[in-house]
């Protein structure tokens, strides 16, 4: 009895200072997410990057995507790589599979060098101000590296529109408005702890976000198993209470006993989605299988003729990719893709599964399932998912799922088995992604309010409770009398 009462008193105490050292974070946390849920981080989805490029101006073209390959003086031939316009000027945008970027004029076939501050304002279509920047709040983190330094030219528009333009490439990274940029100061960035000089340095930034949430985490389990040690249904405090607390703290113990269990799952999964100890792979396949799912580099054998045969006169983009070393050309327009064979083959999900299986070191071809209809760990939620879609089921150590968009041959996303774990234990946690609410919409936004409502309460009321705790006068000491 004496080591219990030991060790519930210093459970009270860690949770009360736990509490008053780490509650701002939870109201933070909380309110944060539900901007979240609404207004997402800026970034540039392929539509949108679409929509901006002019056609390709053919009569322009002299130069084969070949010559272009040839005129990088890569070692090797990427797995895939495009054409679309700069400005006035055609140009094949070619990575090695270093990162290290090429711009091939499609006219002259010669490297066309940094993009200036004019060049940026005409591809951004812009009319006021351009500032040249390395790094800010939006474009911090690695993706944007082979492209920096930007050019961000503000549009002069009432939505306040600035785009990114690489001066290393001159490609169009990113765009944001007045209303993105004001409402994730609140959203994401207070979120994800995202301040530039932190997030700049992307394994600090790491560390620090799995100490403070790790340690919300016992703040929030332990305030749980105090909750319910406190509670009493059948032998009753005084006047029939089932709590012994008053006042805000009595608001504090009967709200956590209702939303507890939610704000533990959302602080858990939150924690989780870090990765801690890297328990979780990555979405993405490793750089290995992606280049045996591409197969062995080729000519393309097409000239500037035999590309324009496989565009539309609204073509925007080409892109040429590889699979199973054969080369596919995707031309897309603002709303529509035509992709086809290089060599006049037609791709069919035959040639998918053969490439993929050579990619996955598994022991046997995978069980190929076609989807037509989105279920519980291929669905549009969050984020665009096409259909139809092939799923890939591996017998490899991972039991690694692939899902492949059977009309262009790209692998969608990889699942294994630690992916299918941390569907449920964060999407479905922290995002409330279950299977009753992802396809109601309505249903799923009520949840979201409901139990966040209920998961403030018990922060807001911490919050008081903290700072009613340490504005408690201190006792004096009283001086020996002489």
């Amino acid at each position: 009895m004496r080591l219990l009462k030991t060790g519930k008193r210093w459970l009270l105490l860690a949770h009360r200072w736990l509490g008053i050292v780490l509650g701002l974070f939870f109201a933070l946390w909380i309110g944060s997410g539900l901007v979240m849920l609404y207004v997402p981080f800026p970034r540039l989805s392929e539509a949108e990057r679409l929509a901006h490029l002019t056609p390709i101006a053919w009569e322009r073209v002299a130069i084969g995507p070949d010559t272009a390959l040839a005129a990088t003086g890569f070692a090797e031939a990427p797995a895939g790589f495009g054409l679309e316009m700069r400005g006035a000027e055609p140009v094949y945008r070619i990575a090695a599979a270093d990162g290290t970027r090429a711009t091939i004029s499609a006219s002259t076939g010669e490297k066309l060098g940094p993009v200036g501050a004019d060049e940026a304002r005409a591809i951004a279509g812009g009319r006021g101000s351009v500032e040249t920047v390395a790094r800010d709040q939006w474009t911090v983190t690695a993706r944007y590296d082979r492209l920096r330094p930007f050019h961000k030219v503000a549009l002069g528009d009432a939505a306040g529109t600035e785009r990114y333009v690489s001066e290393t490439t001159g490609e169009l990274a990113l765009d944001t408005t007045r209303f993105e940029r004001g409402w994730n100061w609140v959203g994401a960035v207070v979120h994800w702890i995202y301040p530039t000089p932190l997030r700049a340095r992307a394994d600090l930034w790491h560390d620090v976000v799995v100490w403070i949430s790790g340690i919300a985490c016992l703040g929030a389990v332990s305030g749980m198993v105090l909750g319910i040690w406190r509670l009493r249904l059948r032998r009753r405090y005084p006047h029939g209470a089932v709590t012994p607390y008053r006042g805000m703290a009595r608001w504090h113990h009967l709200f956590g006993l209702a939303g507890g269990l939610t704000l533990t799952s959302f602080i858990v999964s939150g924690w989780l989605s870090m990765n801690p100890n890297r328990w979780f792979s990555s979405p993405s396949p490793p750089a290995g299988w992606l280049a045996a799912y591409a197969g062995p580099g080729a000519a393309i054998g097409l000239d500037p003729t035999g590309v324009r045969n496989l565009a539309t006169p609204a073509t925007v983009a080409i892109r040429f990719t590889r699979i199973g070393g054969r080369w596919l050309v995707r031309a897309s327009a603002a709303q529509t893709t035509r992709v086809a064979r290089a060599d006049g083959a037609r791709l069919d999900e035959a040639e998918i599964v053969r490439a993929a299986t050579g990619a996955v070191p598994a022991s046997a071809p995978p069980a190929v399932e076609r989807l037509t209809a989105y279920d519980r760990y291929w669905y549009p939620h969050h984020d665009e998912r096409a259909l139809p879609v092939l799923r890939l089921r591996f017998d490899d150590a991972a039991a690694t799922w692939l899902h492949i968009d059977p009309a262009t041959g790209e692998i969608l996303n990889r699942l294994d088995r630690s992916g299918r774990v941390n569907r449920w234990l964060f999407s479905a946690l922290h995002r409330l992604d279950l299977p009753v609410l992802i396809f109601n919409r309505p249903a799923w936004d009520a949840a979201q309010w409901i139990l966040n409502a209920l998961a403030a309460v018990i922060a807001l009321t911490g919050l008081v409770i903290g700072w009613r705790r340490l504005r408690r006068p201190r006792p004096r000491s009283v001086k020996p009398a002489a």
